[in-house]
């Protein structure tokens, strides 16, 4: 079960929940059932290194209501920190089990973001897929930014369509601010899964299930996406190794310090 409010863990100053699939898609789907506002975000290195070099991304990934361990390093990370029991929830996988959950429970369900061509063979393939799945909304916004008039429109459109689980897919961090942004005001829960829109659609292909495993899914987007990630995983995962090593230090001496004064 996740922790009560002010006890999650952090990775270098990053919220992740210890969840899994059942639990997540569970919550996701009585929050929908409600009509309730809510926002959940699906970090992996790159966020949490993104969270540690923004003050401003930290606040919005911390404030969500939901932070899944997306990535196999968060997960190993959340054993090293005292929770043997955690798993991965990786959010791709996960969209594919709230849509059955969705279809099975009547949930109307929306899209946003990704690009016109993607979105539509989405629509193609989730029908085939998901026989009983209600796809209420679909739109590929512009990678412009919004006006305020424009926003409201758009706002206005996804709470007319009766969608109340949407899929975000604007990329990161774009599509977290935006989730945070438009809590209360989109009556839908939102969910960050970025890719799992190219996956649905088949435009991209996923890393083969033993590399995600072994947490080498990194390896198989870098030689897939050369010249758009080698600076990011260059950058990134040498230091989240190093940091975390000392995250885990600061946290074994502080452990022997409070053991030594009982």
């Amino acid at each position: 079960m996740i922790n009560a409010p002010g006890n999650q863990p952090f990775i270098l100053g990053m919220r992740v929940d210890p969840t899994s699939y059942a639990e997540a898609s569970r919550m996701i789907i009585d929050w929908a059932s409600e009509g309730a506002s809510r926002y959940v975000c699906f970090p992996n290195v790159y966020n949490v290194m993104q969270a540690y070099d923004s003050a401003a991304f930290r606040r919005i990934t911390n404030d969500a209501d939901l932070v899944t361990p997306d990535g196999m390093p968060l997960v190993w990370g959340l054993k090293h920190l005292g929770y043997p029991s955690a798993t991965r929830v990786y959010g791709p996988d996960l969209t594919l089990i709230v849509l059955q959950m969705a279809a099975d429970a009547g949930i109307p369900v929306g899209f946003y973001g990704s690009t016109p061509d993607v979105l539509a063979k989405i629509r193609t393939v989730l029908p085939e897929r998901f026989p009983h799945l209600h796809v209420a909304y679909g739109h590929a916004p512009p990678f412009s930014e919004h006006t305020s008039v424009e926003d409201a429109g758009a706002v206005a459109l996804i709470n007319a369509s009766g969608a109340r689980i949407l899929f975000v897919g604007l990329g990161t961090p774009k599509q977290d601010y935006w989730m945070a942004s438009h809590r209360g005001k989109v009556q839908a829960v939102m969910l960050g899964v970025g890719a799992a829109f190219d996956f649905l659609a088949g435009t991209k292909p996923q890393a083969p299930r033993w590399m995600m495993r072994i947490g080498m899914e990194w390896f198989f987007r870098l030689i897939t996406e050369p010249r758009r990630l080698w600076k990011r995983y260059l950058r990134d995962n040498p230091r989240f190794v190093v940091l975390f090593a000392l995250q885990l230090l600061r946290v074994k001496r502080f452990s022997n310090h409070v053991s030594s004064h009982l």
